[in-house]
């Protein structure tokens, strides 16, 4: 705009793209203040930003979530033994830096609609119950946008912090799921051994007989025993020959139960390297727990007051714009805005009675005239009507014709004439006839 006493600055093609951001008119502002024009400026700067972060802390959140787990055990041992520690998966990392760039795309919009639709308020600096409350469906929107964008910030921001205390987490997890691991397996081992425990003892008994034998055997052998002299007499035979016995119903006994024992080893067996690879499955299992809620968890009990202070301060830079245009006191733009408004109705016919009635809320509502649809809606019905009064005096110039063809040709109608009544017949029509009646029928359409 310039005049003799103001002149604004011409602006830039960054200001141009930011009034579009707010969703203002480029047209006015170029013939408002400059101050309208920061104005809008501003408001285009703050939810382009709230994009952008949304783009970051939508693709942060999605790589913490789809990214391989494990890495907060194995890459701090990896940083320990030598020194290194790249932890980036590369088709995750493509894939949410796509998700960011979408989820960004999508919360600019509806933060761009969300500013774009909330009205001016009263025109004044005071924010009104009636504000508000027109208000709370943006502001509920706008603060659950705030909480999805800070979380993600908020986690990225205290990383190594959580990262350490998810290392102690996942060994202490870890650990204790080993520990229920043998106890079950241990459980089950001991079931086997009870099994097992029947057949072992009745060979225990044979092998106590057997070495009892043995050392009786050896006492008779000795010299000395019993004034005889060194040498295997009658009594050492007899302890003997029982030992064999013993012996060879132990070797019969131990093969009968020798595949049922077999299959107490092979089971036990089983059962250890069951355990070698539930211990190994512990160990992604406590992996796990490399999520984006354990991570937001950690980040709450290591600092509530500052995980409260980041989500207002987001929430702050969400709402702001709302609350702005409620603050807003209406300048050159906004009475600019209303009069091109109001042309641009009255060129299309539309009168608007503000505060007409009270509806059975007692909200006070406007009366809208349509002149436009007014005038063609009057001008269609007489038209309608003027089609039926000639519809109706078409029909009576045909009933007189008709009714001069018949006085001129009554034979033609008349076939008998009977005691109960005239037979009448339909006559023949001419070529001239048919012309007539056609251009008849096409009067009545």
């Amino acid at each position: 705009m310039e005049t003799n006493y103001y002149k604004n600055p011409t602006p830039t093609w960054v200001m141009r793209q930011f009034w579009k951001i707010s969703g203002a008119d480029r047209y006015i502002l170029e013939k408002s203040t400059y101050s309208d024009q920061v104005k809008y400026t501003c408001m285009g700067g703050i939810v382009l930003a709230t994009g952008v972060m949304a783009a970051l802390a939508g693709g942060y959140a999605f790589y913490t979530i789809f990214a391989p787990k494990g890495d907060a055990i194995d890459d701090i041992k990896t940083i320990v033994h030598s020194g290194q520690y790249d932890p980036t998966d590369i088709p995750t990392l493509l894939l949410a830096v796509l998700f960011g760039l979408i989820w960004g795309a999508i919360i600019f919009n509806i933060d761009r609609f969300i500013v774009t639709s909330t009205g001016k308020g009263d025109g004044t600096e005071a924010i009104t119950k009636q504000e508000l409350k027109s208000a709370l469906p943006r502001i509920i929107m706008g603060t659950i946008i705030a909480l999805t964008i800070s979380k993600p910030v908020e986690i990225r921001m205290f990383k190594s912090e959580i990262d350490a205390r998810l290392y102690q987490v996942q060994l202490e997890a870890q650990k204790e799921y080993e520990i229920k691991t043998r106890k079950n397996f241990e459980d089950r081992i001991r079931d086997l051994d009870k099994e097992n425990a029947g057949i072992q003892s009745r060979i225990d008994q044979y092998m106590k007989v057997i070495a009892t034998k043995d050392s009786l055997w050896n006492i008779e052998t000795s010299k000395g025993q019993g004034g005889r002299g060194e040498g295997e007499g009658p009594m050492a035979r007899s302890y003997k020959a029982e030992r064999d016995r013993v012996e060879a119903e132990k070797d019969q006994f131990t093969e009968m139960n020798k595949s049922k024992i077999q299959d107490i080893e092979k089971r036990r067996s089983r059962m250890n390297a069951e355990l070698e690879v539930a211990l190994k499955k512990n160990k992604s299992v406590s992996a796990g727990l490399d999520g984006l809620l354990e991570r937001i968890k950690i980040s709450h009990e290591l600092a509530p007051g500052i995980s409260i202070f980041i989500t207002l301060l987001f929430m702050a830079i969400e709402l702001t714009p709302i609350f702005f245009k409620m603050m807003l006191i209406k300048g050159p733009y906004d009475y600019l805005e209303e009069n091109i408004k109001d042309l641009v109705k009255a060129q299309n016919g539309i009168e608007i009675h503000h505060d007409y009635y009270k509806d059975k809320e007692g909200i006070e509502r406007e009366l809208v005239i349509q002149h436009e649809v007014g005038r063609m809606t009057s001008m269609k019905a007489r038209v309608i009507e003027a089609q039926k009064e000639l519809n109706e005096y078409i029909i009576d110039r045909w009933k007189e014709q008709q009714k001069a063809h018949i006085d001129a040709n009554l034979d033609a109608y008349v076939s008998t004439i009977t005691p109960d009544g005239i037979d009448i017949k339909e006559p023949e029509m001419t070529a001239a006839d048919e012309e007539r009646d056609g251009i008849s029928a096409q009067h009545s359409s």
